[in-house]
């Protein structure tokens, strides 16, 4: 009962930290409204990029959410109507992904759903596009690689692809991983290049906070990602080490994610004791706070591959009495 509570308290208090308080219910909702709650989602975003998915968030993006829709009932026009909901699908998918980072993914999905619903009201093709990249996401997590494929390719035929190429290159990314998933190597290199193409067409200029993330750096990642799945370890490596050498210091998350990417790499190639080395790297950037649902199952994948290829190393012993205690808590 205390730790319900508890998790009620803290819900509510990211909630009120992240959404401007309106100063009354208006009887008339317009731009300024939308405008509020939009500086609530960019506060999530940095919420999200500082501490990784947990309930408190989710709970935060579910309010932000369930306020968006109920203004628009009371819209000054179809357009702020459409945009409440654009914000709305905005938050579900924020909500969506934070479970996604903590990996309760059966959440996540109804999440999901909910924001393709709202997104399909929006009639928003960023939002649209943004809904789609994280169903893609979750499929990968969830191992439904022909749906992440599918659910990319949704996000490819969005129009703000066409608009602005920085979107089209996440997509063509995320599809690349699927068709890796699915060992199809010529169709993840052919995705990779349209990914590279695009990005290089990319211009700076004002986009949403939740696509900062994405860049050179991440691509880099993405393609270490995708060449480890097809047993391509040597070249895992190399992307994993461009995209280390690109990310911004804030992005200690992706760091340590990109970390144990660079380690499974060269655990592959045989050098298991300079894989156990790499990953002390992930322990130091995370060291204060709780890792990630995501990052323990990547550390959880790294020992049972460490066990598999280099069983009775005591390098392989050593790692285990020093980090499973950390990375396997719930």
């Amino acid at each position: 009962m205390l730790r319900r509570r508890f998790c009620v308290a803290a819900a509510t208090a990211v909630a009120a930290a992240v959404l401007p308080a309106a100063d009354s219910r208006p009887t008339s909702v317009g731009t300024s409204d939308v405008i509020r709650l939009r500086e609530g989602m960019d506060k999530l975003t940095a919420l999200d990029q500082r501490r990784g998915g947990h309930s408190a968030l989710e709970r935060a993006a579910l309010a932000g959410a369930a306020e968006a829709v109920g203004l628009q009932e009371q819209a000054a026009s179809q357009t702020i109507r459409q945009r409440l909901f654009a914000v709305a699908a905005d938050y579900t998918t924020a909500a969506a992904w934070s479970c996604i980072d903590a990996r309760q993914l059966d959440r996540a999905r109804l999440h999901v759903s909910e924001a393709l619903r709202l997104a399909g009201m929006a009639q928003d093709p960023m939002t649209q596009m943004r809904v789609w990249n994280a169903t893609a996401l979750l499929a990968h997590q969830r191992g439904d690689y022909a749906e992440g494929i599918a659910a990319a390719q949704a996000a490819q035929a969005t129009a703000i692809t066409r608009r602005d190429p920085l979107f089209g290159s996440l997509a063509h990314a995320r599809t690349a991983l699927g068709h890796a998933e699915r060992g199809d190597r010529q169709a993840t290199i052919r995705s990779l290049g349209y990914a590279e193409e695009a990005l290089e067409r990319a211009q700076d200029r004002p986009r949403p906070a939740w696509i900062a993330f994405y860049g050179r750096a991440e691509l880099h990642a993405l393609t270490g990602v995708a060449r480890n799945i097809l047993g391509d370890p040597a070249e895992a490596e190399a992307s994993s080490h461009r995209a280390l050498g690109a990310l911004p210091g804030a992005y200690r998350r992706n760091r340590a994610m990109t970390t144990v990417d660079l380690a499974l790499a060269q655990l592959h190639q045989g050098d298991a004791e300079q894989a156990c080395s790499t990953t002390e790297d992930v322990f130091r950037l995370m060291s204060g706070s709780p890792l990630p649902g995501r990052l323990r199952v990547q550390l959880g994948d790294f020992y049972r591959d460490l066990l598999t290829l280099a069983p009775s190393t005591q390098v392989a012993r050593e790692w285990a009495d020093r980090y499973r205690s950390e990375w396997s808590l719930a």
